[in-house]
């Protein structure tokens, strides 16, 4: 007698043997949506499962009855040598896992409607990524010349420092900052309402500074701003709606152009400089957790390793045996 097995009989269950992968990614989306994934993750997920299916069907695979661990293997391991066409240069490690994540949750969907058996589901693993400290962290220095190229007379410019300040005080994620609403901020406490990754909402404190140029800023820039119309999001773009994460893009590149090239700048870049700074500013580890919405403090590790610049400072001032060198 035939030992029983849950993925053999999932197998001889597929419901539908022409369900077209572009249809159930469609559900897909519509399922994940309705958990209240962030915006991001939705575009992310959007984008690289959407990939995945086009490789798939350049391979005469447009169904998930034809879909077979084998296939999704190859496909791993062709983004693994996936080459960029404008430098030659592969896909970094982090990158690569951001794709299978995204396709790799596709794939749980399908399993979980029965589509596909639960080893072809989880027959994608992650890439070693190396142990590399963090880059792109911007230097207070450098903080102040980037903010001094914007120009604040204007309102769309004031907009823009009011958006960095902000970034840079509280180590908001990008997404957040669009998500925000005028209810987030709470100008007497000095704090807004922030809902990070998987909804999960924390309150973070604002700086004195960031906090001068949000208040001006609501006052008297973004009911300009609106142009009549209504919203309730914080930040607002040209057309006076919602400030969108795309738009938040061109108007950091607008402003980095115009610095030192070499100095890799991303919008994630502040929020690892607001880390940096508060942990070689003597701050405690689990409040810097807090602040950025961390679920554990190991995730602070690269951070805490930046300081070692400092150490090696302290080290050569303070060590008996460095003076006499």
């Amino acid at each position: 007698m035939r030992k029983f097995n849950r993925d053999i009989l999932i197998g001889e269950m597929m419901r539908s043997p022409d369900g077209s992968l572009r249809k159930l990614f469609t559900e897909f989306f519509e399922h994940t949506r309705g958990l209240r994934y962030s915006t991001r993750t939705l575009e992310c997920f959007t984008y690289d499962c959407k990939e995945f299916i086009k490789s798939m069907e350049n391979t005469d695979i447009a169904t998930a009855a034809a879909l077979t661990r084998k296939d999704i293997l190859i496909w791993a391991e062709n983004l693994v040598l996936k080459r960029l066409k404008k430098n030659g240069i592969p896909l970094k490690a982090r990158t690569v896992n951001k794709k299978i994540t995204s396709v790799r949750a596709f794939l749980k969907y399908l399993f979980e409607e029965s589509y596909l058996s639960r080893k072809t589901a989880e027959c994608l693993v992650n890439v070693k990524e190396p142990k590399t400290l963090p880059v792109g962290v911007m230097s207070y220095m450098e903080v102040k010349r980037l903010f001094s190229k914007i120009n604040t007379s204007t309102p769309y410019g004031y907009r823009d420092r009011t958006i960095m300040e902000l970034l840079y005080s509280s180590g908001l994620r990008a997404d957040e900052l669009v998500n925000l609403r005028l209810s987030s901020v709470d100008i007497d406490n000095s704090t807004i309402r922030v809902f990070g990754k998987g909804q999960k909402e924390r309150v973070v404190p604002v700086g004195k500074t960031a906090l001068r140029y949000l208040e001006t800023y609501l006052k008297a820039v973004r009911p300009f701003l609106l142009k009549g119309y209504e919203t309730d999001a914080l930040f607002v773009n040209q057309a006076g709606t919602a400030l969108q994460y795309y738009t938040l893009l061109r108007i950091l590149h607008k402003y980095r152009n115009s610095l030192n090239p070499g100095i890799p700048i991303t919008l994630h870049t502040f929020r690892r400089s607001c880390a940096t700074e508060l942990i070689r500013g003597g701050a405690n580890m689990y409040h810097v957790k807090e602040l950025l919405g961390h679920e554990s403090l190991a995730t602070l590790k690269h951070y805490a390793k930046l300081t070692i610049t400092d150490l090696k400072k302290t080290h050569a001032k303070c060590h008996p045996r460095e003076k006499d060198a």
